[in-house]
């Protein structure tokens, strides 16, 4: 059975790629990987889950408050928009995060839906048991999604050709330490043969 797989974009917006507040260097050259993933599980019918960084105007994480970051992709503006080549599926469900200005909200399992659904109340209700991650930065959100998922005792597969990080050595501690707690990465390659055979 598939249907216990999700794919998971973490944060792919303007602010975090080339040009932005935040700009990772080199951030928008997965976008053309993260479009495939999203054809090859839309295709086979599974969830697809987007999100982003929807910060207040003031919140405890940016500088001004005492946090450690400029201001960045707050919501409205067009710095928090999803990058202009990301094709994000009209199936897809879009997860907000950083709404709280008391909390950083690094971790998609902080983000809720339109509704206000929390990701975890999601994933259960459907059912997810593995989730395929993808997204900006390795160092920060995709590794905090990541330990969160771990810990919350689903299978986590990080798709090492469809992510990007801040610093080169902090990427590089943040996928060791995703191993180290039994996450696996993965490439097209192997994800499209995992869902043409239907094995995980």
């Amino acid at each position: 059975m598939q249907a216990n797989k999700a794919l998971l974009a973490v944060d792919i917006q303007n602010d975090f790629c080339p040009g932005g507040a935040l700009g990772v260097r080199e951030g928008d050259q997965i976008i053309p990987v993260v479009n495939k993933y999203f054809e090859l599980f839309i295709k086979k019918q599974l969830p697809v889950f987007v999100s982003r960084d929807w910060h207040p105007e003031e919140t405890k994480h940016f500088r001004e408050s005492g946090g450690p970051w400029p201001p960045h992709c707050i919501q409205e503006t067009g710095g928090a928009e999803f990058h202009p080549d990301l094709k994000v599926p009209d199936q897809a469900i879009i997860m907000s995060k950083g709404t709280n200005p008391e909390l950083d909200g690094y971790s998609v399992f902080d983000a809720h839906d339109s509704e206000n659904k929390p990701f975890i109340e999601l994933l259960k209700e459907m059912g997810i048991e593995e989730l395929y991650i993808s997204g900006i930065a390795t160092d920060y959100c995709v590794r905090t999604t990541s330990l969160d998922a771990l810990e919350n005792g689903f299978k986590v597969y990080v798709l090492k050709d469809a992510i990007k990080g801040v610093d080169d050595d902090d990427s590089k501690h943040a996928i060791d330490e995703i191993i180290s707690k039994n996450g696996k990465l993965k490439t097209i390659s192997d994800v499209s043969k995992e869902l043409d055979q239907g094995v995980g």
